[in-house]
């Protein structure tokens, strides 16, 4: 994969560790909270091994229009989100063609495997205990 700067990342990186993979948006009605509350889990549990990566997508509503460099720029200067930006996905890119909206998540455990599935409408902070249970902190 390539991060929002271009630069190629590994997912191999992440082996190891609980990922929660995210398609964001920064013009959807749902990107304040959402993005408030990833960086809250961030935050929290980052020390203990949890990552959130963030593929913004623009496939629906248009909600994510601008280029990987405005997209990094609004989620670092307006939420201070310290978490991975990838590049921007188009239709039918990471997340296949079956995410109903903006916010789908997709837990991962330490061994890569997809454990659960969120809908875009799931408070992250509602899937805390999900994520604490697979870093073995619950």
């Amino acid at each position: 994969m390539q991060d929002a700067k271009g630069n190629d990342v590994s997912l191999s990186f992440y082996k190891g560790k609980v990922v929660l993979i995210v398609n964001v948006a920064s013009k959807c009605g749902m990107t304040n909270s959402n993005y408030t509350e990833l960086n809250d889990l961030y935050r929290k549990y980052k020390d203990q091994g949890l990552e959130v990566l963030a593929f913004p997508c623009n496939q629906f509503g248009d909600e994510e229009p601008g280029n990987n460099e405005e997209i990094a720029d609004f989620v670092c200067t307006r939420f201070k989100s310290e978490f991975p930006i990838f590049d921007k996905t188009g239709k039918w890119g990471i997340f296949g063609d079956d995410i109903q909206w903006n916010f789908g998540k997709f837990l991962v455990n330490k061994h890569g495997q997809v454990v659960d599935r969120y809908y875009p409408t799931t408070s992250p902070l509602s899937i805390e205990y999900d994520i604490k249970k697979l870093l073995g902190t619950s």
